[in-house]
């Protein structure tokens, strides 16, 4: 079949298919794709766009690598999938031992889940069993922040920002308690108060509260926040002070988003239970893992199992493509790549920190946010990105970039450029 887009299926697409956060009567004209090579997308009509997004965070190697493309080819000419319950395959085995090599020390268990939703799911689950097992079961509750987004589904939407995107399910979530969200900036000297709200929730019900989860350093889909490390740190203490577990949501920052392979290390700590997600497979399958200390698998273990197994579990595509996209990273080349990334980041969105409808500019590693005053309306601000040759997708009032880390300087430059020349407009 040809590999192209006619009127007639961008009229099917818009009538029949649901697009994420998106209003199937009042939907945004969609943009059809038909190829993607290094960091570049290619439409339907021939445009090519830089891509901004990293295809949601996730293609950190760019798109169509060579390295990439072979792993699944190879793995594909052996077995495509093969259920998890009772075996297992070499693709996962090799997997979790990598994983277990580059992620904090004391997470020694690795359970694999089809995405970074079902990862929390799965963490929340460790949690509550954890303390059921050993003989606290009342201990069902959550403690986060306000701003954090941890997933769509129903036990992530549950500690997700009360008063974000999932509003509209108020009433029927667990019922789980929520502080500020941390008040100090990355770089801000640490005061003890920017904890006491936090401490002051812990001390009140800690007897309810199974685990602490948080995005680490960077709040991400709920307003791209940068907070302290020292908080952080206060959290981890707090938690071993009032016998809770600490769960970190490290989807969107793993494997060098913010400048470290994973947040966490800002603070030096390591969490009971870690999530990982989207570039673990370099952008190019759906896979996600949920990992834990020994003592939290075993105290499971030894009273029963862990209640979840999803159909396509450590699927042996995917494990074999996220095998391949952590040797990449392993080469330690991301390191000077993330580094290019902030510096130039950080020269070419300074300039709109001067435009009147802007609120703040913040760059972290390979992360860059524009903060406007006002939201963005997203039938017009579209359309203007991709007149300018890029793809960036704006939520809110926040423009933000996460280019794969192989994007050339120029490139990044012409992002940037692309970002000011959008804001300017809108203005006008």
């Amino acid at each position: 079949m040809a590999d192209t887009v006619t009127v007639e299926d961008l009229e099917f697409d818009r009538q029949h298919i649901w697009h994420p956060y998106t209003s199937i009567t009042n939907c945004y004209e969609m943009y059809p794709v038909t190829g993607a090579e290094g960091v570049r997308l290619t439409l339907a009509d021939g445009r090519q766009l830089i891509d901004g997004m990293a295809s949601w965070w996730s293609a950190i190697h760019g798109y169509n690598h060579p390295e990439l493309n072979e792993a699944l080819q190879r793995q594909l000419g052996k077995m495509a999938h093969v259920m998890f319950g009772g075996i297992t395959h070499p693709p996962a085995i090799r997997l979790a031992r990598q994983l277990l090599d580059v992620t904090p020390a004391l997470l020694q268990q690795v359970f694999f889940a089809d995405s970074g939703s079902v990862s929390v799911e799965v963490a929340i689950k460790m949690a509550i069993q954890y303390w059921v097992a050993t003989g606290k079961p009342a201990k069902k509750r959550l403690l986060t922040v306000k701003k954090g987004y941890h997933g769509d589904t129903f036990a992530p939407m549950s500690v997700c920002d009360p008063e974000g995107m999932h509003e509209v399910f108020s009433g029927m979530l667990l019922d789980n308690v929520f502080v500020e969200a941390p008040q100090c900036g990355f770089h801000d000297d640490w005061q003890e108060e920017h904890i006491a709200e936090f401490k002051v929730a812990l001390d009140k019900h800690h007897q309810a509260i199974a685990a602490v989860i948080l995005e680490p350093i960077v709040q991400n889909a709920g307003g791209m926040r940068f907070y302290s490390p020292a908080y952080l740190k206060r959290v981890r203490e707090l938690c071993d002070d009032y016998q809770v577990l600490l769960i970190l949501d490290e989807i969107a920052t793993g494997f060098g988003r913010t400048g470290k392979l994973f947040a966490c290390e800002y603070a030096d700590i390591s969490p009971d239970i870690m999530c990982v997600g989207k570039a673990l497979t370099g952008g190019y399958m759906t896979l996600a893992a949920t990992l834990c200390t020994q003592q939290v698998a075993h105290t499971i273990s030894n009273q029963g199992v862990l209640m979840h197994g999803p159909t396509f579990m450590a699927n042996p595509l995917a494990c074999s493509v996220a095998s391949a996209s952590l040797e990449l990273l392993q080469a330690g080349h991301w390191k000077a790549q993330v580094e290019q990334l902030s510096i130039t980041m950080e020269a070419c969105l300074a300039p709109c920190r001067e435009l009147a409808n802007v609120a703040d500019v913040r760059v972290l590693g390979a992360i860059g946010v524009v903060e406007l005053k006002q939201p963005v309306d997203m039938k017009t601000i579209q359309p203007l990105f991709v007149n300018e040759g890029v793809w960036v997708r704006p939520f809110g009032k926040l423009i933000y970039i996460m280019p794969p880390y192989v994007m050339e300087q120029e490139d990044c430059q012409l992002l940037c450029k692309a970002i000011y020349q959008v804001i300017t407009k809108i203005k006008n």
